[in-house]
């Protein structure tokens, strides 16, 4: 799946989402309510995977995989909602530390 069918796939799940949030609660997440959301995402994920490293107990009703595309979805939705081309940045971002590791590694190897 490419990353731009990921992106209409998670906006189509954020769309459901506004409604149910509407119907059930009478308002919808802002983006601030996603990226705050996202952080919960990240401390679940935090405890599946010192489960699957034996540091805790695993959770009921939630695995590695689950969770890593929760946060995936929260982090695409993100980008989508504050207008991040995630593609462009992600090359970008990509290319920057490539090239900064690159020149770390070049300075520490003996000559």
């Amino acid at each position: 799946m490419e990353l731009s069918e990921i992106a209409r796939r998670a906006m189509s799940i954020h769309d459901l989402y506004d409604r149910l949030n509407a119907a059930q609660r009478g308002r919808t997440w802002t983006r601030q309510d996603f990226v705050l959301g996202f952080t919960g995402d990240v401390g679940d994920l935090a405890k599946l995977a010192q489960a699957a490293d034996g540091i805790r107990p695993v959770p009921a009703g939630r695995d590695l995989g689950h969770e890593l595309a929760d946060c995936l979805w929260s982090v695409v939705v993100i980008a989508e909602l504050y207008g991040v081309d995630l593609e462009a940045a992600f090359v970008t971002t990509m290319a920057q530390l490539e090239e900064s590791i690159t020149g770390e590694l070049n300075e520490e190897e003996p000559r």
